[in-house]
């Protein structure tokens, strides 16, 4: 297929569905990739990697979309939970809780805490996103057969779904796999490479799980430089539903987004900064800025094309794009207003 071919089709699309500028592009690019993988001959177990992938992508994209306007949260843990356990309990409230206040409840779909805190939010408010193993049976009862439910063969197709549409990430004790969701997330949140959000990792009041684990992360990893310098910024130890509740409550009290324009970091908010706390925003988090200060701002020219929360006020400054725990902290601040 040649590049007229291409514009050709992407004429087509603009027919039934016309399309912006830069989707435009986007489009032209991912079309001449599929012509790019073709022409370097690959063999056939990339082409099979390449197609699925893209294919898992494709499904879960639109089985989301009709729910983008809801804020979901996505809820890790073993799924060798048992169901008479109090940890099993604490996860069903979670999802309850969540549910209550109109939000949906994001799990892998499979039993344990998932199937927990898919039954306290009930199937309505359930989104599950399950992958397919040998040794397991496929999505919990909550969920099977719904709509709403994603099965993929990859796990890192599975993992950009439970990360992406998420405002929220709540997480359980667990295995291998629970802790290489947390640790992948801490990591995407440490590197920019994920809206900030919330993430709370939640015990009954009398388990040691996080605690141990916050040993681990003290003494190994932050204490041998493993990990960058204030990394506890991005995460909450909570013990009940109520904790839960109000951590995410607190993280949206006042901040709403942010967005990229060039090399401008564009802090999104719901209410005006007072002048104390954006005098204490240029002070405390002067390092944050690769030039200049931070400038009470309205929308930038890109997102006054795009009709992007062009309502809101806002907090722009040159980011250095390392200082993401900063930003972490800084969040918590802006936060301070709405009090």
């Amino acid at each position: 297929m040649t590049n007229p071919q291409i514009e050709e089709i992407i004429a087509s699309i603009n027919e039934v569905r016309p399309q912006s500028r830069q989707r435009e592009d986007l489009l032209r690019r991912l079309l001449g990739h599929a012509v790019e993988l073709a022409e370097d001959d690959p063999n056939t177990l990339d082409l099979k990697i390449a197609e699925a992938s893209l294919a898992e992508l494709v499904s879960a994209f639109d089985a989301f979309a009709p729910y983008r306007h809801i804020p979901k949260v996505t809820i890790f843990g073993s799924a060798r939970t048992a169901p008479d356990s109090s940890l099993f309990a604490l996860a069903h409230d979670v999802g309850r809780a969540m549910a209550n206040l109109g939000w949906m409840v994001v799990t892998g779909a499979g039993p344990g805490i998932m199937e927990a805190a898919m039954a306290g939010a009930g199937r309505e408010r359930s989104f599950g996103v399950n992958i397919r193993l040998p040794h397991e049976q496929g999505a919990n009862s909550i969920i099977a057969g719904d709509v709403k439910l994603v099965e993929m063969r990859y796990f890192f197709t599975r993992k950009v779904m439970l990360t992406k549409e998420s405002a929220a990430f709540v997480v359980f004790p667990g295995g291998w796999g629970t802790q290489d969701e947390l640790f992948e997330l801490l990591t995407l949140l440490q590197n920019g490479k994920a809206e900030p959000a919330p993430v709370i990792l939640v015990d009954t009041p009398d388990g040691d799980y996080w605690t141990a684990w916050e040993r681990f992360m003290a003494h190994s990893l932050m204490e041998a430089r493993y990990v960058s310098p204030g990394a506890e910024q991005f995460y909450r130890v909570v013990t009940s539903p109520d904790d839960v509740v109000r951590e995410i409550g607190q993280f949206y009290k006042n901040f709403h987004s942010i967005r990229y324009v060039g090399n401008r970091l564009v802090i999104r908010h719901r209410y005006p900064l007072s002048d104390a706390t954006l005098h204490r925003v240029r002070s405390d988090f002067a390092s944050m800025c690769a030039t200049g200060t931070f400038e009470v701002s309205g929308p930038l020219a890109p997102e006054k094309s795009e009709a992007d929360c062009v309502d809101l006020p806002r907090l722009v400054c040159d980011f250095n794009r390392l200082d993401f725990s900063a930003l972490r902290a800084l969040i918590d601040v802006i936060n301070v207003d709405a009090d």
